[in-house]
């Protein structure tokens, strides 16, 4: 089903009556990167997904956004669908997300999966990256800036052997209004260290890292899970930082694995 939420487009599947699972897309794709997991989870589980606000089919406005304000939209979905104690799924720019909710609320959630993020915020050297990203869609739009980052984001060996998929998404990435873009680089470059908290949470988390990720890789995700005191770290073979796109069967097994164990 379609709704929108604080005028977020929302996407739900299965039944409400059963335990939720939210999941948040990376930058700069849409709510579609889940489908593989909607679809092998919703018999049992209810599955929001959303697109983030300025990205896929949710509203641009005036581009000024913040880590905060992504967080207050999650809380507002949370609330509005009237979700008992979800679990959050974030995968890169949606893990900075689901680590700040964590991090801001931590009593509201019942579990967490982590996939190809991290939770230190930007370098100085990160911050000069968004930046020149910034300026490259001002100077030569964005479509030039997405042909030259999304490649990072996936195995050469998954654009080798599925460029039909890899060519979808990044067709769907190009028509991203550059506003939205630039405003969620400028939200990544502010968004606050949650480091320090990840001992404090108290709920089973799943961390995920596809091996051959160049963004985020295993060794610092690695590092993440171990501040974390009930955490399960699980690196994914033939995958690279879309590791639920990449491989998606061995990501589903271990999700279900995970939910499984707590649910």
């Amino acid at each position: 089903m379609e709704t929108r939420i604080n005028s977020l487009k929302v996407f739900t599947s299965g039944y409400k009556e059963n335990s939720a699972i939210i999941f948040i897309h990376g930058f700069p794709f849409d709510h579609s990167m889940w489908n593989n997991q909607v679809d092998a989870l919703k018999d049992k589980y209810y599955c929001v997904t959303y697109d983030v606000r300025g990205l896929g089919t949710s509203p641009v406005e005036d581009g000024q956004f913040t880590l905060e304000t992504f967080v207050d939209d999650l809380e507002s979905i949370i609330q509005l669908l009237r979700l008992n104690s979800p679990v959050l799924c974030g995968l890169s720019m949606g893990g900075y997300i689901s680590l700040r909710a964590l991090e801001r609320m931590p009593d509201k959630y019942k579990a967490a999966i982590l996939c190809d993020t991290r939770p230190e915020s930007d370098t100085n050297e990160g911050k000069l990256k968004r930046a020149a990203a910034i300026k490259l869609i001002n100077t030569n739009g964005v479509k030039e800036f997405v042909s030259g980052f999304v490649p990072n984001c996936f195995s050469e060996k998954f654009i080798k052997e599925n460029s039909n998929i890899y060519s979808e998404i990044v067709e769907r990435s190009m028509i991203s209004n550059p506003i939205a873009v630039k405003g969620c680089l400028l939200a990544m470059s502010g968004r606050t260290d949650t480091t320090d908290t990840l001992s404090n949470l108290k709920m089973p988390v799943l961390v995920l890292c596809g091996e051959d990720d160049k963004l985020t890789p295993p060794s610092v995700m690695k590092a993440m899970a171990d501040k974390i005191p009930e955490s399960k770290f699980f690196i994914v073979p033939k995958a690279g930082h879309m590791s639920p796109v990449e491989n998606p069967i061995l990501v589903n097994e271990q999700i279900h694995s995970f939910l499984s164990s707590i649910i």
